[in-house]
């Protein structure tokens, strides 16, 4: 009986302890569809800083920053990715001079075209003055080894703002390109006198020859970046407009049978500010769907908002509300797939920034899953804007970070 009785006991511990070592096991990776996130080294640099990340037809990933270290003069540069082949061999440079704009706000952009083109555009000091800078466009032939094809996007020639550009496939071998135009500013008498900065647009060939500016808007918010997304109605422009009462709230407008719309208004927020916020909007798209992300402090507090529409832009539902609060700096972007939509921000509390990331439903009812992708050392206005892309292996990110006083690049790659 004794015996029957310790073996029982001795089964029972066992099967006690096989019960607390099936309970503390690790759950299968991803049990509910969630995302996870992986470390994506990024072959810029220490001093790399402004990325901007882009899908090229085919999937393949392009990455392009700027290189800036102390007594050295600024670098253009740029990689492309695979998940076959990972990284290209080396990063290859774009442009190089004391004249080329590095800034945390308006950064460099890169796109290909269908006919295997790469285009680049920057920003290039005015000579003789501190604060004029121009938008400069580049095309290359030959996947990015020579970049012989350079032009000035505004042709205004004076020494004013023009920047925070978008662009956009216009064709095969044609690149559009909005931005935003300090001439008017520039004319008034003192600057930021009594002319207002504009929206404007255009298009160039495979040639780099231009077609006629378009005016698209009179007046709009000085420096909060565009962004541009191609439905099949056509492009559809995003950026913070600015109306008399300095009400500055998101706008669109498309281009369409050869013109552009009106703009219209994403979402009557409200939000008066006499200062430029420095945090424009994104926008992405699939077919006549688009969705847009911007930051507002409508109401006294800061939020992120994000808005769909299914007609091209035509309307845009009420917005859903991402995050709010002190902590939420914005500097957002957003994209989609066929699963889901996208969209990444920054948060800056007591303990630092952080890099977040949620995926929603396609119809924006219902948050999938809230992700920390990173924690950052740098403050502020250091780190800039995190770049977001999609394509069939998953989300890419690509942001700056400050260590030690350092720009680096960092990247994340979040899949099943």
């Amino acid at each position: 009986m004794k015996t029957r009785i310790a073996f029982a006991i001795v089964m029972a511990l066992s099967a006690l302890v096989a019960c607390k070592r099936e309970s503390a096991a690790p759950p299968a990776a991803n049990p509910n569809g969630d995302y996870r996130v992986e470390v994506w080294p990024l072959p810029a640099a220490a001093g790399s800083m402004s990325p901007d990340l882009a899908v090229a037809p085919g999937g393949r990933l392009l990455l392009s920053w700027i290189n800036r270290q102390d007594g050295r003069r600024n670098a253009l540069q740029f990689s492309s990715y695979t998940d076959e082949g990972g990284w290209q061999s080396q990063p290859r440079t774009i442009a190089v001079g004391h004249a080329l704009v590095a800034n945390w706000a308006d950064t460099p952009h890169i796109l290909a075209t269908a006919d295997g083109a790469l285009w680049t555009q920057w920003l290039q000091s005015s000579e003789g003055s501190p604060s004029g800078y121009d938008t400069v466009l580049a095309r290359s032939r030959d996947g990015g080894m020579r970049w012989e094809q350079v032009t000035r996007v505004n042709d205004d020639g004076l020494a004013a703002e023009h920047g925070f550009a978008a662009l956009w496939p216009a064709g095969v071998d044609t690149l559009g390109i909005a931005w935003l135009d300090g001439r008017a500013q520039a004319q008034s008498e003192g600057h930021h006198g009594g002319g207002a900065m504009q929206l404007r647009a255009n298009a160039f060939d495979m040639s780099l020859n231009r077609s006629a500016d378009a005016q698209l808007d009179t007046a709009t918010c000085d420096c909060c970046q565009t962004d541009v997304a191609v439905t099949d109605k056509g492009p559809l422009l995003a950026y913070r407009d600015r109306d008399a009462n300095e009400i500055r709230d998101i706008a669109v407008l498309r281009f369409e049978a050869g013109k552009w719309s009106a703009p219209k208004p994403v979402h009557a927020d409200g939000w008066k500010t006499e200062a430029c916020p420095v945090n424009g909007p994104a926008i992405a798209a699939q077919g006549n769907t688009a969705i847009v992300g911007w930051y507002s402090e409508a109401g006294g507090e800061p939020a992120l908002r994000i808005a769909r529409s299914t007609d091209a832009g035509d309307a845009f539902a009420a917005p859903v509300v991402v995050d709010r609060g002190a902590a939420v700096l914005g500097h957002v972007d957003v994209a989609v797939d066929d699963r889901q939509a996208w969209v990444a921000w920054l948060r800056e509390d007591a303990s630092g920034q952080t890099l977040m990331l949620a995926r929603y439903t396609p119809d924006l009812s219902k948050q999938l899953q809230r992700i920390e992708v990173a924690k950052l050392q740098g403050r502020g206005h250091a780190s800039g804007t995190p770049k977001l892309a999609v394509n069939a292996s998953g989300a890419w990110l690509a942001w700056t970070d400050s260590i030690d006083g350092v720009a680096h690049l960092q990247g994340a790659q979040v899949t099943r």
